[in-house]
């Protein structure tokens, strides 16, 4: 299938606020500080904006009260997170409901107890409270299910964190930004939940981030390069901590998310510039490569240790640090996977991250221990 309605909506405004472990600021002004980085990106005034799912994880922010905040005009809210916004308020432009659309989020102030997991990889249920399960276990049982199939190994999961961290010490607004890390680091590096290590996992920190989206037609009349939604998916198999994340029925998520993506643009994997993907831990990078289809299952292992994924590779991965380096800000991290793309595609990024000539990027969400995992492709041209 090709032709989706998806592919009539660009991409105009894309911002990340600072970014850090800890910020001194409160929630609502770093929400704030999104909204007008995005507007400036766009081009654009906020009397422009038709469209709203602007909300803050601590402050429990809402998009009907952010109408308010805006002037309280008539105006259509959105109330997904991450890619499923970019999709839902895409739709909502192409169906009329707005004609320019903001999607915005902060997190301030969530995690500061610094010695305990965060707390939303601990919610209250009966198999975090009597045993322990907490995001990092739920992803290791996904990844050792897969070195029990096929071999994968440590050093390859090394590998992959070390591409990603150094990417992030190479960007001056990431959280980690000058630690630079080796393989050997990571392998090193303390034991989290087996098998990984410390530096094979996120992190987590606070900031906020924005996107804005309005039709490809308004989108020519700005003074922007737009950044044109190409197509997009998304599987939901379940619910993290009380489904157990068992390989075998969930190892595959975002497969069917994946095939709809490239079958809505048109394309291939082989087509794609950059891989802008969600990076909870490690191995997620490798099951995401086989399920999208960049390789074979049980060789993303081999994939990797190849370099396709460092900056000189075919496939340049996670460019501004990702989730273990530049931020894992809340529900904001969920759409920097996208704006990262944006800003690569725009060349908005470091001359030593930047993926020379790239048209086409894909961005996910989620993941195997979260049993969710959402895909999206954007270019700079619209398909023909």
């Amino acid at each position: 299938m090709s032709g989706s309605p998806l592919q009539q909506i660009a991409i105009v405004g894309a911002y990340n606020t600072p970014q850090a472990k800890q910020l001194q600021s409160n929630e609502i002004d770093v929400l704030l500080n999104a909204v007008q980085g995005a507007l400036h990106s766009a081009g654009m005034r906020i009397a422009e904006v038709d469209g709203f799912n602007v909300t803050s994880s601590t402050q429990r922010f809402t998009s009907r009260q952010s109408v308010m905040l805006f002037g309280a005009r008539p105006g259509w809210t959105g109330s997904d997170i991450g890619i499923p916004a970019i999709i839902e308020a895409a739709l909502a432009i192409n169906a009329g409901l707005c004609e320019t659309a903001i999607i915005a989020t902060a997190q301030v102030s969530a995690h500061r107890e610094r010695k305990k997991t965060a707390p939303w990889t601990r919610p209250t249920n009966e198999f975090v409270e009597c045993w322990g399960l907490f995001t990092p276990a739920e992803f290791a049982l996904m990844a050792r299910r897969h070195m029990h199939l096929y071999g994968t190994t440590e050093e390859q999961f090394a590998e992959i964190a070390a591409t990603i961290r150094n990417n992030g010490a190479r960007h001056p607004a990431a959280c980690h930004y000058g630690k630079f890390v080796t393989p050997q680091d990571v392998l090193n590096s303390r034991m989290i939940a087996e098998p990984f290590r410390l530096l094979d996992c996120a992190m987590t920190s606070e900031g906020g981030a924005a996107l804005i989206l309005t039709s490809a037609a308004r989108a020519r009349d700005l003074d922007v390069q737009p950044v044109y939604l190409l197509g997009g998916g998304t599987d939901k198999q379940g619910m993290a901590y009380v489904t157990a994340p068992v390989w075998d029925k969930y190892g595959d998520v975002g497969r069917r998310a994946a095939k709809q993506t490239f079958s809505q643009a048109g394309l291939h994997p082989t087509d794609v510039d950059v891989l802008e993907i969600y990076d909870p831990f490690s191995f997620e990078i490798i099951r995401q490569l086989e399920v999208f289809g960049f390789c074979s299952l049980g060789e993303g292992g081999d994939f990797v240790m190849e370099g396709h994924l460092r900056m000189d590779g075919r496939f340049p991965m996670v460019t501004n640090g990702g989730l273990m380096s530049f931020s894992h800000a809340g529900l904001a991290q969920l759409i920097q996977k996208p704006i990262s793309a944006v800003q690569q595609l725009r060349g908005e990024y470091p001359e030593e991250l930047t993926v020379k000539d790239a048209k086409v990027a894909l961005t996910s969400n989620g993941g195997s221990g979260a049993l969710f995992t959402d895909v999206l492709l954007l270019g700079t041209e619209v398909p023909s």
